[in-house]
């Protein structure tokens, strides 16, 4: 439960910096992990990025200010950290689908989005298999691009870097310089909040790098899921993984880089493992 309860005191962290700057690494030590895993443990939990919560909790309230106060919009726009009106007319259309100066007519209607809780529940008896490795320090060769820090933007950057190197040849030089474990062709996020947030597409060798990149993935103990079919079913393993394996598991996020190992990297029937670093829970 102590996992549950610091994700539901993130949650009033949020709350209480809605006119605030949000700082994502202080979500991420109140949670005890990066603000790289936050993200990602709350947009499988809630259902919705954790930018897009902000931002409907934000429009929110910014409507109840609009409503029941004689505020300027630009002034609203500025307590919720838009500095411009445009922005904030963008933001506030999304969520609510009026414009801002529409809401002081009688009778508007307009959304509420109230504070999420987290909490366990079961959610049936598919099994999951897992197993435990701590892992040597081992080094990867290939190439990579930056991963931003609001982690939905990179569902674009990641693919297309993929479809990239495949056409230019470059997936296939990997593979010919795999010769170290773990055998796979692998996709690396250093996304921990000591370093820059990168994404690896590379393999495990003691070759020469050339032109390529280099990292040390450094050493530690990851929870192991093996699985088939298409990106999307790697996206749905890590959910069931956030959701219902780590929350009772008596593990949480290590600090150390995500893994997913591409034992047959096809990408209509890829055979692959999904390695999530983990520590004992105290």
């Amino acid at each position: 439960m102590e996992w549950i309860e610091r994700l539901n005191d993130a949650i009033g962290y949020i709350e209480e910096h809605l006119t605030d700057e949000i700082d994502y690494e202080q979500l991420g030590r109140i949670a005890c992990c990066s603000s790289y895993h936050f993200q990602r443990m709350f947009s499988y939990m809630a259902g919705v990025p954790l930018s897009e919560y902000i931002r409907r909790r934000k429009m929110s309230l910014a409507a109840v200010d609009l409503q029941g106060k004689d505020m300027k919009i630009i002034d609203v726009a500025s307590k919720y950290g838009y500095q411009s009106p445009t922005a904030f007319n963008r933001a506030f259309h999304s969520v609510h689908g009026i414009a801002p100066s529409a809401v002081k007519d009688e009778g508007v209607s307009v959304k509420s989005f109230p504070p999420v809780t987290f909490k366990i529940t079961v959610k049936g008896v598919e099994e999951m298999n897992y197993r435990i490795e701590t892992k040597e320090a081992f080094r990867i060769v290939g190439v990579s691009v930056p991963l931003n820090k609001d982690i939905e933007k990179n569902f674009e950057v990641i693919p297309s870097k993929w479809q990239e190197i495949s056409m230019n040849g470059t997936l296939q030089r990997l593979t010919g310089m795999m010769d170290t474990p773990p055998m796979g062709v692998l996709g690396i996020s250093t996304c921990n909040d000591t370093e820059p947030w990168r994404y690896y597409i590379a393999v495990s060798s003691s070759q020469e790098k050339g032109d390529l990149e280099e990292y040390i993935v450094p050493a530690a103990t990851w929870a192991v899921f093996p699985g088939t079919g298409t990106n999307q079913s790697i996206q749905d393993l890590e959910r069931r993984i956030v959701t219902e394996w780590l929350p009772t598991s008596g593990y949480e996020y290590g600090d150390a880089p995500d893994v997913e190992v591409y034992l047959n990297p096809d990408p209509q029937n890829a055979q692959y493992e999904v390695w999530i670093p983990v520590v004992k829970k105290q």
